[in-house]
């Protein structure tokens, strides 16, 4: 397939690609555009942004949670119906997994065969600029590093002295940004705000990222340098048929948690639970007294819920229907907070005995796992590959017989209608996760006698 397509990466975190590269979704999508819009890693809030600026979902392309040989397909996937594909990086070009350049940058602009542009903090440097970006674009030669964008360029003066070194690199300038207030998003404990819980101000931001790349970059000859990409092999990614899971009987309705509270999730898990024979409906548990009609399982992802902790615990019919709910329940990090019993002393929904806090600490990073109990989603035994982002912690920190191991860690709690553990996974790496929540809809497993983890 022909896509045109380029990687928007920097030297390091903090150099400006996040606006760089939803600005540039943002004004090619004002040209009239069909932008697809997709981002290196496991992160959840930059798609957001990339969701605004587009108007189709983000998606990620993460070689360590769905395997490198799912990273073109699903690339695919996302910008099928596009006519330019825009991926933003992560960290560092060539940061991976601890010491190797695996799930990098670098790594995934290989996969799927694009150029890459360089976003360069130019603030506090001149001709040093030219000797970081040769060092980019020697140390693999691999990538195709085909062209770079000054950001916080103090005035023309060094802008001139910045363009004269690069030219003698051979590495073509296609933007120069000047140092500008009142574009970047707002931050807190875990990065940016996610989008959707400041819709309007999202929107206000992602309109003057786009604006402000439309004036200093040179979008003709970014196009050009998406168009520049070779026809990439291969099929794009789809989830199982649904006639490979025919339904015994209606389709079951699993009810995603959404809204404020809960803003993480990949867009391929929905995908994958109507393909095995779902009706996906979102649920707001900030706002709405009850579940979906007919709701038959509960997905309860990622998110903020300790921002939200007073307006959760209001909800008291909510909560107390989400503790009896005698369906499967999927529930990952902030989904196990809002399971606990209580999060920093509000009264969450009880369905484990445990109490989650706020905590000083990080804890971030891909996680190797070994299933260690059966589970409505996992089997004793399996490998899978997750990633961890919070700073809450519960108590007890996981089940006596744990649902996850990994390097002498242990996370999680697992029934025969229950999964819940801080892990995050990317369902397009392990399908059967969705066939085995339809299933457990269909044909229920009896709990045993109202029993709770913890």
């Amino acid at each position: 397939m022909v896509i045109p397509r380029l990687v928007i990466a920097a030297p390091s975190s903090g150099s400006g690609k996040t606006t760089v590269a939803t600005g540039l979704m943002a004004a090619l999508r004002a040209r009239g555009l069909r932008v697809s819009p997709h981002k290196v890693g496991p992160d959840y809030i930059d798609p957001g942004y990339h969701a605004l600026a587009t108007g189709c979902p983000g998606r990620n392309l993460d070689p360590w949670l769905t395997g490198e040989e799912l990273v073109a397909p699903l690339f695919l996937h996302g910008a099928r119906d596009a006519d330019l594909a825009v991926v933003e990086g992560v960290m560092g070009l060539y940061d991976g997994a601890g010491m190797e350049e695996f799930a990098s940058t670098a790594h995934v602009a290989r996969l799927i065969g694009a150029p890459v542009v360089l976003v360069v903090d130019a603030a506090r440097q001149g001709r040093s600029v030219a000797a970081l970006v040769q060092g980019f674009a020697s140390f693999d030669t691999r990538v195709r590093l085909a062209g770079v964008i000054l950001n916080r360029v103090g005035s023309e003066r060094h802008e001139q002295i910045c363009r004269a070194a690069l030219a003698e690199s051979g590495v073509p300038v296609l933007g120069v940004i000047p140092r500008v207030d009142g574009v970047a998003t707002p931050s807190r404990h875990l990065g940016l705000i996610p989008a959707a819980e400041r819709r309007a101000d999202a929107v206000a931001a992602v309109d003057r990222m786009g604006a402000l790349i439309a004036e200093s970059c040179d979008l003709d000859e970014l196009v050009a340098l998406a168009r520049s990409a070779p026809p990439l092999p291969g099929s794009p990614w789809s989830p199982p048929l649904f006639e490979q899971h025919p339904p015994t009987g209606s389709r079951p309705v699993v009810a995603v948690a959404g809204g404020s509270a809960f803003t993480f999730g990949y867009a391929e898990q929905v995908e994958l639970l109507a393909a095995v024979g779902a009706d996906v409906v979102t649920f707001d548990p900030l706002r709405e007294e009850r579940l979906p009609e007919g709701t038959g399982a509960i997905v309860i992802g990622g998110g903020f819920p300790e921002m939200y902790a007073a307006e959760l615990s209001a909800n008291e019919p909510l909560r107390r229907e989400v503790a009896a709910f005698g369906g499967p329940i999927v529930a990952e990090c902030a989904g196990l907070l809002y399971l606990a019993r209580e999060l920093d002393g509000h009264p969450m929904c009880g369905r484990l005995q445990i109490t989650a806090t706020m905590t000083g600490r990080l804890t971030l990073g891909y996680r190797d796992a070994v299933a260690t109990a059966d589970s409505v989603l996992t089997r004793e035994g399996e490998r899978y590959r997750g990633h961890e982002f919070h700073r809450t912690a519960t108590d007890p920190g996981h089940a006596e017989r744990p649902l996850f191991r990994w390097r002498g860690s242990a996370d999680g709690f697992g029934e025969p209608l229950l999964s819940a553990s801080y892990l995050h996974l990317h369902w397009a790496g392990s399908p059967e996760l969705a066939a085995r929540l339809v299933a457990a809809c269909r044909h229920p497993v009896a709990e045993s006698g109202g029993r709770r983890s913890g």
